[in-house]
Formats: C-alpha cells, structure tokens, sequence
C-alpha cells in the first residue's frame, strides 16, 4: 500500500510521520482493498490543524476528516472516522455478497421553491472549481459512495438509463434523486 503525504502551510514532523505510517499500515491488515492513501495536512490562520484522510479501496474512494489544534489529535480523530467508514462499506460487501440489499429509500417532492430576489444573487461568488468523472453505478452504490466520502450529494452514471444522475442526502431524511436528461 502506497502512503502519500500533502501540506498546506504545515510541516509533519519525522516521528509524527512514522507514527501515521504505523497507524495507516494496519488500516490495511482491516481491510485488503485498500490500494494507496493520502494524508493532506492542512494549518489556517487560527493555527488549526485539518488532517484529511483518502483512501482507495478498488475504484471506492473513502475519506475521514478532522480539525484540532493539535496535529495528532486531528490525525487520530479523521482515522476514526475514517475507520467507520471503512467498516460501513466492508458490512455492505459482505450483505451484498450474502444478497441482503441495504434498503434506501429515495423521496421525491413536487414542492415548488420561492424565488429569492434577483438582488440576492449578486453576491454569489464561485470559490472552488471541481472536474469530476461520474463512474457508472445504481442509486444504491451511489449513496453508499456519497456516505463514505462524507458528503451530501453525489454525481454518478446511472447504470440502467446511460445518463448522468445525482443523489443527494435529503433535510427531511432519506435520499433524493435527481436524474439528468442529455
């Protein structure tokens, strides 16, 4: 397994290095999937530590994320969740190999948005810029890839129509869906 590490204005110390080398290496020993990973240490203005965690399982990007002031607390913490994840998606191959289905329910709302002002939208200002290649998956696989990167959407193609799809973590609980016409 292939360890990378990245920083943004932080520097890793040598012994916390090994001590993340250490603790990610057994990460493999709890799941064999697990191709490469990277680290990216990240510190802000406030002097707080963002430890992000990604890891390759196969094509399955799963990721933990923690802020702390200290830099092995940061790690520790996005290791956990991290770890949570990992053993979410390892219980979805074992009842998807034993045909148990996780059931997700996706809702669908024909509820009209108010439209806000058109002067409310002045201010808008894009401040990150993503090229993404949806992989082609069922709803199902996609909200389980939404879960484990932590997110609350997810763009994917749907394996049953060929077209680009969304799902998204709903307010009110459960998934949406939104499909795409091309």
């Amino acid at each position: 397994m292939d360890i990378r590490f990245t920083t943004h204005n932080a520097k890793i110390p040598a012994e916390m290095k090994e001590y993340m080398e250490g603790k990610l290496g057994r990460m493999e020993k709890f799941f064999s999937r697990i191709l490469d990973m990277q680290v990216a240490v990240k510190t802000d203005k406030k002097d707080f530590v963002t430890v992000e965690i990604t890891a390759d399982a196969n094509g399955v990007v799963l990721r933990g994320e923690q802020r702390d002031p200290d830099l092995r607390k940061a790690f520790d913490l996005a290791l956990k969740v991290l770890e949570r994840r990992i053993r979410r998606h390892k219980e979805y191959l074992i009842d998807r190999a034993q045909l148990k289905a996780h059931d997700v329910s996706f809702g669908y709302e024909d509820t009209a948005a108010q439209a806000e002002p058109e002067s409310s939208y002045s201010g808008v200002r894009i401040e990150r810029e993503k090229v993404v290649e949806p992989h082609p998956m069922t709803a199902k696989e996609a909200a389980l890839q939404m879960e484990l990167l932590g997110h609350s959407f997810f763009i994917f193609v749907d394996t049953d129509s060929g077209h680009p799809a969304l799902v998204y973590r709903r307010e009110a609980g459960g998934y949406g869906l939104l499909k795409i016409r091309a």
